[in-house]
């Protein structure tokens, strides 16, 4: 059985940390998602990740380190996967409208019972390859499952202007970031201490340069 105190008390330190205030509830909601993540997981193998601790870390912490660079109304989190950081925003932050993409079928089901279950009402996931959405948004997440260039070519039409690509790394991507298609400049880029996890992390702020940049979140 999964210690839910001890996984509390691991996450509510990591948020300390971090230096968060998340609004009521989320914590609870929080080890909620993660209850059902570990329960589906055992199913449709949805993440490598199988500790609980681990998932707290590697999942939930690591989503929250980016939470002080999202901005704007509406927000597109590509190649969600189970929900990361996309679902973990939508706990910490609620009050924006988010999409959740990913073309995997079994991943897709887990998001919709995950928004039924934590009646997470301004989001939905759509099952399609990121070239194929529709729509613009005013940030757009994306973990690193490829170069920030072809990140951009694939989804670039879904940011929009003045709009903010949070582009989620490992090594800080120096070399990724000179060859960034037309439109899109980088706005800064940060090295993330995530509570509790080896490793580097850094996350990359791409601005679509066709206006003023959207105003930060509250």
């Amino acid at each position: 059985m999964t210690d839910r105190a001890a996984l509390q008390q691991r996450l509510e330190q990591g948020i300390d940390a971090l230096g968060l205030a998340l609004p009521d509830g989320a914590v609870p909601r929080l080890l909620d998602y993660l209850e059902l993540l570990l329960r589906w997981n055992a199913a449709y193998n949805l993440t490598a990740v199988r500790d609980p601790s681990g998932m707290v870390t590697r999942h939930l912490l690591d989503s929250l380190a980016i939470l002080p660079y999202v901005s704007g109304a509406t927000l597109a989190d590509l190649g969600t996967g189970p929900g990361l950081p996309g679902i973990v925003l939508a706990i910490a932050a609620p009050g924006r409208s988010i999409t959740l993409v990913d073309s995997n079928g079994k991943k897709v089901r887990f998001l919709r019972e995950a928004i039924r279950s934590l009646k997470l009402d301004r989001v939905q996931a759509v099952q399609s390859r990121v070239e194929d959405v529709e729509g613009t948004y005013d940030c757009i997440t994306a973990r690193a499952f490829a170069t920030v260039a072809d990140m951009l070519d694939w989804g670039g039409h879904l940011l929009a202007p003045g709009g903010r690509w949070l582009a989620m790394k490992g090594r800080r991507p120096d070399d990724e970031l000179e060859a960034l298609p037309p439109g899109f400049v980088l706005e800064s880029i940060h090295a993330l201490a995530v509570p509790g996890l080896e490793g580097e992390r850094h996350l990359a702020v791409i601005r679509h340069a066709g206006a003023a940049p959207a105003p930060a979140a509250c």
